[in-house]
């Protein structure tokens, strides 16, 4: 194909500029002379964004097979690839016929459009593809607001003067074939589709190279007037504009007499045409997991403008038949829209170098509609805490500080505990009193099965508060140091006030934490970023470094182990789990542990066999927290009361069962001597 030389150029700008002097003499346009005189003069360049023609394109969040579950975006454009002879064909037709001969602007077609605008005939383009490149290149990269859009398409010499500019310099910068690229990369087709990428798959559901002859004309004729020329919304325009990018084909030899008759009688062709919904609210069932990533790159150093625009591929951790297992459970456990009832579940998979999140989700859908939840259920943490859970902490604390092991045997109070730091609701000390009836001795190991209060509150008061936040935090509930409205943490508040009631888990509690404290344990005591990452590329294929927290040894693996082991028996019989356990026909071996807060707002349980760990809130998010009832819809206070080790242990092992199933049965580790009792 022949390059426009530089003598050509030369009588092309001279040309031009005898044209923008005619232009100057009209009345119409007297006033802008001034204007158009000094753009004409000034030395104006191309821009590094010009010249290096990066443009916007979705990012694709997929799950660990590599199939897409959202697109993130701005503009909805994807990579062309290549494009169909007939698609180049179709546009240069159309839009600018001598594209190959010259230099960037055409004086012959911007003084032909010129008289026959001027005699009274339909509005002729006058613009090349690369005068159009430049002006929509602005308008759809480089404007970032309403002002600057519409200076970018403004009717005014001055502005023409510069894209005509602009446009002779980057003809002379790139073949002809890179700009024709760039171009068909950049422009809008109608129904959110961006560049001809994006429009094959809108219209068509194919890609660029296996573009046929009518389907070409058809997208080449939507670039002047996307709305007008809709074929779905206007299909006889369309078919008519279609039309004459075919004639225009025809007559420049650009296809056949065949060719011509038979894409001529080619019905549109078009059917669901549009492009996917951007964001988290279009990733179905994978959506509180699509929000989880987002936040995570975001934190990881990925901007979410970047995210938006910087066509990254995000390959994630989600386990799609993982994720099936959660939804079907939690919907069935606590059925969406008949109350005011949250439940949702995390699986995070244990590791010695990262912890990968397997899926997370909730049993309301994800989004901004009626019975849906753009909040990050099991993510952020609730106000509303996760009961006895804790008391994993206190335990770990007791381990650590050698004041007992999981056999030593603790005194259960049976009348309550009154402890000067345990206050009540009105800020006076109060005493803790058990939900049931205990054996007034049990061991440590026994005491996290039965979760007796007393024997807890007692035991927090010999390792201290602060130890047991801080092994909390260790383990994974980092969250608890996230400042308040007064810029204290949780966990500041706990320590300054000596709070004993941390022990009985009233703090506000992130589901995806919980898990992860599971899965800590489960790694001997290795602590990991629950990651949703597994690799995330740039639009050349060119890995991108996250900043991602270290791996720590939160606690010495001979404790992690004993304490896996010291959780073994909730399962067992006489734990608060038992039951669930045996009616979801569990049997594996399993460290868990219920939690229930008081009023019953909230319950909680948490799991870990040595291949998976995870856990599950359930709770009452309404604007005012009430008791939730354990029953059928519609629900009823007399059905029973909820606690972890109804709702939220049903969740778990009716979801984990199956997701475990096919997998080896997996031991428990083999406790550590040294934590066996109190040193």
């Amino acid at each position: 194909m022949r390059r426009a030389g530089a003598g050509t150029r030369l009588v092309g700008l001279v040309m031009a500029g005898g044209l923008v002097a005619a232009l100057m003499s009209l009345p119409l346009v007297g006033g802008l002379g001034l204007v158009a005189e000094r753009a004409s003069g000034s030395a104006t360049e191309l821009s590094p964004e010009l010249r290096s023609g990066i443009v916007p394109e979705a990012s694709t969040v997929t799950d660990s097979t590599g199939a897409p579950i959202a697109y993130l975006y701005d503009q909805f454009r994807i990579p062309s690839g290549s494009v169909s002879a007939a698609m180049r064909a179709a546009i240069v037709a159309i839009e600018d016929r001598r594209f190959f001969d010259h230099g960037g602007v055409d004086p012959i077609g911007t003084l032909r459009a010129f008289v026959h605008d001027a005699s009274g005939g339909a509005q002729q383009g006058g613009s090349t593809l690369t005068q159009q490149y430049v002006k929509n290149y602005e308008l759809y990269v480089t404007a970032t607001t309403d002002a600057q859009r519409a200076a970018a398409v403004a009717p005014s010499v001055a502005r023409k003067v510069t894209e005509a500019e602009l446009a002779v310099q980057l003809d002379h910068a790139l073949s002809k074939d890179e700009i024709l690229a760039r171009y068909l990369d950049l422009v809008y087709f109608g129904h959110g589709a961006y560049g001809v990428g994006a429009a094959a798959r809108a219209y068509f559901g194919t890609t660029p190279d296996r573009l046929s002859v009518a389907q070409s004309a058809l997208l080449a004729g939507l670039v002047q007037s996307p709305a007008q020329d809709d074929p779905v919304a206007h299909p006889a325009a369309a078919l008519a504009r279609r039309g004459l990018v075919l004639d225009a084909m025809h007559g420049q030899g650009a296809i056949d007499d065949a060719q011509y008759a038979t894409a001529a009688a080619e019905p549109l062709g078009v059917g669901d045409v549009g492009v996917p919904r951007a964001g988290c609210s279009a990733a179905g069932d994978a959506g509180y997991f699509c929000a989880y990533v987002s936040s995570y790159l975001q934190a990881a150093g990925l901007s979410p403008e970047q995210l938006a625009g910087g066509g990254y591929t995000v390959r994630t951790t989600l386990d799609r038949s993982a994720l099936d297992h959660l939804v079907t459970s939690l919907t069935a456990q606590a059925p969406p829209g008949t109350s005011h009832v949250a439940d949702v579940m995390s699986v995070v998979a244990p590791g010695a170098d990262r912890h990968p999140v397997v899926a997370i989700a909730a049993n309301r859908p994800f989004g901004n509609g009626e019975g849906e939840s753009a909040y990050d259920l099991p993510v952020v943490p609730e106000n509303l805490g996760a009961g006895s859970v804790y008391k994993i902490f206190t335990a770990a604390a007791a381990l650590d500080q050698g004041i007992a092991g999981i056999d030593t045997v603790l005194d259960v109070p049976a009348g309550g505990s009154t402890l000067p730091n345990y206050r009540g609701a009105d800020g006076r000390p109060s005493p803790v009193r058990n939900a049931g009836t205990y054996p007034s001795r049990l061991s440590l190991t026994d005491a996290l099965a039965q979760s007796p209060n007393t024997a807890f509150v007692e035991l927090e008061g010999r390792t201290g508060v602060a130890p047991a936040v801080d092994m909390a935090q260790r383990l994974g509930l980092t969250s608890l140091d996230t400042p308040g409205p007064d810029g204290r943490s949780t966990a500041d508040v706990a320590r300054e006030e000596d709070q004993a009631s941390f022990t009985l888990g009233v703090s506000p509690t992130s589901d995806l934490e919980l898990a992860n404290v599971m899965a800590t344990i489960a790694s001997h005591g290795t602590w990991c970023p629950p990651t949703p990452i597994t690799s995330v590329t740039d639009r050349d294929g060119d890995a991108v470094a996250l900043t991602e927290p270290p791996c720590t040894q939160a606690v010495d693996p001979g404790l992690a182990d004993t304490l896996m082991v010291g959780l073994s028996r909730d399962a067992a019989p006489g734990g608060t789990s038992a039951s669930a356990a045996a009616s979801s026909g569990w049997d594996r071996p399993i460290a868990a542990k219920t939690g229930t807060t008081q009023d019953q707002e909230s319950a909680a349980f948490v799991g870990a066999t040595p291949q998976l760990a995870g856990a599950v809130i359930t709770f009452d998010d309404s604007a005012s927290p009430r008791p939730i009832c354990d029953g059928s819809p519609p629900r009823s206070c007399a059905s029973g009361t909820l606690f972890g080790g109804t709702v939220p242990a049903r969740t778990f092992y009716r979801a984990m069962g199956p997701i475990l199933a096919g997998q080896p049965v997996a031991d428990l580790p083999d406790p550590d001597p040294r934590y066996l009792d109190a040193r």
